[in-house]
């Protein structure tokens, strides 16, 4: 018995190549783009493998948990690790960033995550590659949560490795990500005996296997099901248009913040500033005497599909993310994730005002 998921063709070299082009082309980029066979971790820890060494100082700019992962692999390869950490509920700036180069003039490496879904901010990436360019220093971007959902210009922005994965924004698959890589990166990666080599992190691998030998035989069997998903992937978002895509992600959040402001309760946005919040995810506070999860817990015992989901670790207990993206960036989506939440406040017996959630997303999101 035949199995479409089964009995596939192996995929060549040109057809990952193919594919490999459509992903710079939604970058924008003209840099290498590697696509590498894993979730994301695997080419964020194999940029800073390969980026950071001893010797090295990394400012690690901290705004969520992802940015603690890497302070964590950068001291594993011991470099001198200067965090620049500000509150979960805000973003980063330019300026914090260009006194902390300025403050520390060896770093030569810097760590930011472009869109937290973790905690629902953004930070502004344009004005702080043009800082981190002007210093000199390699700047390396997990943009995993905002392709798709926001403006992602690499090369214009002075990015020299940006790590992007399909599962969020443009609602692919997990088991698949890609990295951009500039010259400057190259340099930096070759000339780091420390960089992996032989490995499955090894972006070096990749470069004189597949990029330096015209990209004709690839280093190993390519994650065929996954690549085959990230292609179709892609084609649905040439076919929607990236703007389209963007905007339709802007809307959900805005929808969301609004609605959540009106729904009453004592649920607020986490993020304070609306210009901090990034598209991909609303993350809400919780009312004081309440646990998020158990709020959580509460509004999907209706309706197990809607994309809500409790803050991680130490955040469990206050925050509440409403993960509007992908298939879920839809005003449908944002209604019924709000309703179920109004429905647990008012189980708690806090006063709620459904319609007043639906009129706020309604204005500002009137229609699909």
């Amino acid at each position: 018995m035949t199995h479409p998921f089964l009995d596939l063709a192996p995929l060549t070299a040109a057809h990952f190549a193919a594919i490999e082009r459509r992903v710079a082309s939604l970058l924008a980029t003209e840099q290498d783009v590697v696509i590498t066979q894993g979730e994301a971790l695997l080419p964020l820890e194999g940029c800073v493998r390969g980026g950071a060494a001893p010797g090295s100082t990394a400012l690690n700019v901290v705004t969520g948990p992802y940015g603690q992962t890497f302070g964590n692999w950068l001291r594993d390869c011991g470099a001198t690790v200067v965090d620049l950490t500000v509150p979960f509920h805000t973003a980063v700036t330019a300026d914090q960033v260009a006194e902390a180069l300025a403050t520390r003039p060896e770093i030569d490496f810097v760590s930011l995550v472009h869109a937290e879904a973790a905690t629902g901010n953004t930070n502004p990436v344009a004005e702080i590659g043009e800082v981190v360019r002007a210093h000199g220093a390699l700047f390396m971007l997990d943009a995993v949560a905002s392709v798709g959902a926001e403006p992602l210009l690499p090369d214009a922005w002075g990015v020299d490795l940006c790590v992007i994965g399909a599962q969020k924004a443009m609602g692919g698959p997990a088991g698949v990500s890609a990295v951009s890589v500039s010259p400057r990166a190259w340099a930096r990666l070759t000339a780091n005996p420390r960089a992996p080599r032989r490995s499955y992190l090894s972006l070096l691998d990749w470069k004189e296997r597949w990029i330096d030998g015209g990209r004709k035989a690839l280093p190993h069997a390519p994650a065929q099901l996954e690549m085959l998903a990230l292609e179709a992937c892609v084609e649905r978002i040439e076919s929607e248009g990236l703007d389209a895509l963007m905007a339709r992600h802007a809307l959900a959040a805005a929808a969301t913040r609004a609605g959540a402001s009106a729904l009453g309760g004592g649920l607020e946005p986490y993020v304070r500033d609306a210009a901090d919040a990034a598209p991909v995810a609303t993350t809400l506070r919780a009312p004081d005497g309440t646990d998020a999860s158990e709020l959580v817990t509460q509004a999907l015992a209706a309706d197990p599909s809607l994309p809500l989901i409790a803050g991680g670790g130490a955040l469990a207990k206050e925050m509440i993310r409403v993960n509007h993206y992908g298939k879920d960036a839809t005003r449908g989506t944002v209604l019924s994730s709000l309703a179920a939440l109004g429905a647990a406040l008012a189980d708690t017996g806090r006063r709620v005002d459904l319609e007043a959630a639906r009129k706020a997303v309604s204005d500002t999101w009137p229609s699909e």
